[in-house]
């Protein structure tokens, strides 16, 4: 079952603005060690930073929230399974939020996609309950 759903498109060249113009500040607030590693070590670092941007707004919004009600930028991350594919993490307040969401008998799944055609970034996030097998509960 579809428990939220959320996109976002996000302006590469603000996000590059922003990040000239607040660098490590701005970088420390929103994104995650994860996050900064990734984008650091990409050739296309401002894009992968947007990418990530807007995955964290499509996330805060399929959790029904935005970014409020004690959700944080940091409490939402993405990372990059082996595959390349990505994934979304959620700590803190965003955790909470998910697992008060989230039915009982059921485990939530994130599913993100991300994508830029510059300058746009762009990412879509559903958020399943996946019913929990009868042997793990």
């Amino acid at each position: 079952m579809i428990l939220g759903i959320g996109s976002d498109l996000a302006n590469i060249e603000r996000i590059e603005g922003t990040i000239e113009r607040f660098g490590a500040r701005f970088l420390k607030r929103v994104f995650t060690n994860i996050e900064r590693a990734t984008a650091d070590h990409r050739e296309l670092t401002v894009e992968t930073y947007a990418k990530r941007w807007a995955a964290k707004e499509a996330c805060s919004k399929a959790l029904g929230t935005g970014l409020r009600m004690g959700i944080a930028w940091k409490e939402m991350g993405v990372i990059n399974l082996r595959t390349g594919q990505p994934t979304m993490t959620v700590t803190g307040g965003a955790a909470k939020r998910l697992a008060a969401m989230t039915p009982e008998g059921h485990e939530a799944v994130i599913h993100v996609t991300l994508t830029d055609d510059h300058p746009w970034a762009q990412a879509f996030v559903v958020i399943e309950a996946v019913p929990i097998p009868a042997t793990r509960t």
